[in-house]
């Protein structure tokens, strides 16, 4: 069995950036390296060929709408640049890389760009929201596995966020990205599935939106800075938390680069990585063919899983949807298949009425889920100064 890693920062933008930079410089250069890489690659830009140069050149367009959406969060990119040597623009494609080679695969892009005027398939994830009158104990759950490319499983980490200004949190994510799947200190909760867009355009990459969302108090809070992003690609976002009356509310966003859909959850909401919505639809690029099984797949195993335990349902429930297999091979906790490389990194399940937090790493049906818990940014600054 293998222990997720944990890096605790604290401080101020700089400060959280430049730490997590100095504690893992070596692992944030060999994924920022490999990442630019495969911005490259038409294997994961729907066919379309972008030299290195054209790559660096698009990401410069994307740095301004984060400089407007999140100051802050390029200020701890500037931390974290002046800590392992990389540059900020070379950092932001690697913590956007999945809405960023959408902004690679829209031709409409690369051919502006190639005219001197600039205006990813088989990354896939599980994820659920659980409302608290379908669970056994009465607490509503969010949670997901998280499935990449193989080479990315070493580069899992739980990151415990301590800012000066802004309530704390904890984030599944990699060395080197600011946050993926993540719940604050006011139990905000907040997962992601990757969905193919054909409408990418230099703008906001989802990472930065996760963050922005994990500084809010409540849940619409959290859907009015989604809703507020210029965003560069397609992702679909999980909600789950606090309203303004206290009382607990989910949703799930398509989000598409230019429209979106929300739906409140009302007993339990699944989804893959592909578009439910046919609005959605509409803007969705095609997926290779065992990638767009292996969605369908996981969506119908998920579903049918949850159903059947509507009133039953513990975190123990959650877990075992995470490690579920079924005869074909494309199942919930996946695996590399032949001719696809893609597994489930780990897993993450969150509860907001108790600020519990439950992760593990790699695959779920070979390792144990360790229990995490979100305390305030007062309490965690009383325990460092009592050390």
């Amino acid at each position: 069995m293998n222990k997720i890693r944990v890096l605790t920062v604290s401080g101020t933008p700089y400060e959280l950036g430049y730490a997590h930079g100095k504690a893992f410089s070596k692992e944030i250069g060999e994924l920022t390296e490999e990442r630019l890489h495969l911005s490259c690659d038409p294997f994961w830009t729907g066919g379309q060929q972008a030299t290195l140069d054209e790559v660096l050149a698009i990401g410069r367009a994307c740095l301004r709408h984060h400089e407007t959406f999140a100051p802050e969060l390029m200020e701890e990119m500037r931390g974290m640049a002046d800590a392992t040597g990389i540059g900020v623009n070379e950092l932001v494609i690697m913590n956007g890389f999945t809405d960023f080679v959408d902004i690679i695969a829209n031709p409409a892009v690369l051919g502006h760009h190639r005219n001197g005027v600039l205006p990813g398939d088989a990354i896939d994830c599980t994820a659920f929201i659980v409302d608290p009158a379908a669970s056994a104990d009465g607490r509503g759950y969010l949670g997901q596995t998280w499935d990449m490319h193989s080479t990315a499983t070493p580069y899992v980490l739980m990151l415990d966020v301590r800012p000066q200004d802004g309530p704390a949190l904890m984030t599944f994510t990699i060395t080197g990205c600011v946050g993926m799947i993540g719940m604050n200190e006011h139990g905000v909760a907040v997962g992601i599935n990757n969905l193919l867009g054909a409408e990418g355009r230099p703008g906001v990459h989802w990472v930065y939106v996760v963050r922005k969302m994990l500084a809010q108090r409540t849940v619409e809070d959290a859907l009015a800075a989604l809703q507020g992003a210029y965003l560069s690609g397609a992702h679909n976002y999980l909600l789950l938390g606090p309203a303004a009356d206290g009382a607990p509310r989910g949703y799930n966003i398509e989000h598409m680069a230019t429209r979106m859909h929300v739906t409140p959850v009302e007993t339990i909401y699944a989804h893959t990585n592909h578009c439910l919505i046919q609005e959605m639809v509409n803007v969705e690029r095609p997926r290779k063919a065992v990638s767009h099984e292996s969605t369908l797949a996981r969506q119908d195993q998920a579903s049918r899983f949850l159903d059947a335990e509507v009133g039953k349902i513990t975190v123990e429930t959650l877990m075992a949807l995470t490690r579920y297999h079924e005869g074909n091979g494309l199942s919930v906790c996946a695996h590399v298949q032949p001719g696809y490389d893609v597994e489930s990194s780990g897993a993450c399940i969150m509860s907001p009425t108790t600020r519990e937090l439950w992760a593990l790493w790699g695959n779920p049906c070979q390792n144990a889920y360790e229990a995490f818990c979100v305390g305030t940014t007062a309490d965690r600054f009383a325990a460092m100064q009592a050390l």
